[in-house]
This record gives C-alpha cells, structure tokens and sequence, in this order.
C-alpha cells in the first residue's frame, strides 16, 4: 500500500487501529500474563484480619474465664479465713472455761464439796538433795 492510498483510506472514515505508543501496548500484554497481585493481597489480609480478631476474642475470653475462677477463690478465701476466726474464737472460748475449772480455788471449792480436807501438814518433794528412799515391807 501507497502512502496516497493510507491518506484516501484514512480521510474515508475508515476503522483504524487504536494507535497506542508501543510502549504501552507491550505494558498491557505483560501485565496480562501475570495475575493481579492487589486484589490477592487484599483477600490475604482480610481473612488475616479475621484471624487476628478470633484469637483475640479466644484470649479475652479465657482470660476472663481465669479472672472469673480466681475470683471465685478469692470468695472461697474469705469465708475461710472467717470460718477459721470463728473456730479460733470457740478455741479460746473452751479454753477459757477448762481455765476456769482449773483455777485452784474452784478446785478446792470442789474438793471440799466432795468431803475432802485440806492437809494440816504438807509434804513437798525436794528432789535436789540424794536421799536414799528404800520401801519398808512389812
């Protein structure tokens, strides 16, 4: 074809092919080739964020499970440790009143109300001194 036939096809209205530089064109082919990285990096994220969000609700959920078990212990705690004050308290309450049955004045009231007399002459031991105690038998 002419150079004068190109100028008559042209000036006539002629589909023409879409003159892009080069350069483009061979961009747009190369491209086509390879996949779009974007729209993958994209989905990749999403269901990465999606993973990130599930783990931290397990985490907070079994951190508040833990919380809520150490609470429960803490009341656990306190009703023991009231528990062993009361105890502590009926302990001493006992304690008192064998003191007082113990007292020597209540013993001899005691011992006088069975009949018993005060010794007139006490005998102590003195474990200080050797004397020889031999058994009479007889």
């Amino acid at each position: 074809m002419s150079l004068a036939t190109a100028r008559i096809q042209s000036s006539r209205g002629l589909p023409t092919r879409n003159r892009k530089p080069v350069g483009e064109r061979t961009a747009e082919i190369i491209l086509g080739l390879f996949p779009d990285i974007n729209s993958g990096a994209r989905a990749t994220h999403k269901y990465f964020a999606k993973f990130l969000t599930v783990v931290s609700l397990v985490g907070f959920l079994a951190l508040l499970g833990i919380n809520t078990l150490l609470a429960q212990d803490a009341f656990t705690l306190s009703k023991l440790k009231l528990e062993a004050k009361q105890v502590a308290d009926q302990r001493d309450a006992i304690t008192r009143s064998i003191d007082l049955y113990a007292a020597p004045e209540n013993l001899a009231a005691e011992a006088e109300a069975l009949g018993m007399r005060p010794s007139e002459t006490p005998v102590f031991l003195d474990l200080s001194t050797n004397v020889d105690t031999e058994v009479k038998r007889g």
